[in-house]
């Protein structure tokens, strides 16, 4: 069976490991000829349509920003299309939703983010992505 890579999925926290595993993921898509989508997620309840927006979620936009104008610019520097897409809820959960919702190719994560609670060997959210995810993962430390 042939596996073809056209769309990889790479959450981002602003964390080094989660930029080694942008680079991994653009080494990829150079030679699979494929698209990279950036993902953060926001750890809050999404607001109400109608509600007006907190400092907080005004801070973490901003923060998703930088990190995904970062992010662009180094995979156009390698003539990689990349797509940024921003999130609200349980990193965890996001990521596996929408990498099957949206039919992505493989996932590609670094093994630890900018989380507090340490583990062992993998941080929580790339854990539950590899046991929760129908999707290839791949993970980068």
């Amino acid at each position: 069976m042939v596996v073809k890579i056209k769309k990889i999925l790479v959450p981002l926290d602003g964390s080094p490991n989660s930029f080694r595993g942008l680079d991994v993921a653009i080494n990829l898509a150079r030679q699979c000829h494929a698209t990279i989508t950036g993902l953060y997620v926001l750890g809050i309840v999404r607001p109400q349509v109608n509600e007006p927006i907190t400092p907080l979620e005004k801070m973490l936009l901003e923060y998703a920003q930088k990190i995904m104008k970062k992010a662009k610019l180094k995979a156009a520097q390698n003539g990689i299309l990349f797509l940024d897409r921003t999130s609200y809820g349980d990193s965890e959960k996001r990521i596996v939703d929408i990498a099957q919702r949206n039919n992505f190719d493989l996932i590609v994560i670094g093994s630890r983010g900018m989380g507090s609670a340490k583990e062992i060997f993998l941080g929580s959210t790339s854990n539950y992505v590899i046991h929760k995810s129908k999707k290839p993962v791949l993970i980068v430390k």
